[in-house]
């Protein structure tokens, strides 16, 4: 039996940089419909980044793909990567937790499914605790 190829992820059909009180700005991108089921997608954390592949966890034509690039990671910044002494005061849990909150004000989204791998799925549970 031979194995087919995956179907290409659903194409980015927003982005933008959510600006937060402290100096971070968090990245977010959206695929799927918009008028759909909104979901979130959290990856894996510190030293991690937003790949393609997040897109197709959910059926594009029944979800409304949302994720972001957590504080320090991926395309957020300031990075915790970057070179010389980088003040990592405000990457906590209940920053990063505050985060998902302001952009699913900020997306005019009162609900949303929350799906997460590795750091991603612990900080998903983690909005529920704080």
């Amino acid at each position: 039996m031979s194995r087919s190829a995956l179907p290409p992820p659903p194409a980015t059909t927003a982005e933008g940089m959510l600006e937060r009180e402290d100096g971070n700005r968090i990245f977010w991108d959206g695929a799927g419909t918009p008028d759909g089921v909104p979901t979130l997608y959290l990856h894996g954390g510190p030293g991690g980044r937003l790949t393609p592949g997040h897109r197709r966890n959910v059926p594009e034509d029944r979800a409304r793909i949302i994720a972001l690039s957590q504080r320090g990671a991926g395309r957020s910044t300031p990075s915790a990567g970057t070179p010389g002494p980088v003040d990592l005061s405000a990457l906590t849990t209940a920053h990063l937790v505050a985060d998902l909150e302001a952009l699913r004000e900020h997306l005019g989204v009162d609900a949303w499914n929350v799906q997460g791998v590795s750091w991603g799925s612990t900080l998903a549970l983690s909005r529920l605790a704080i």
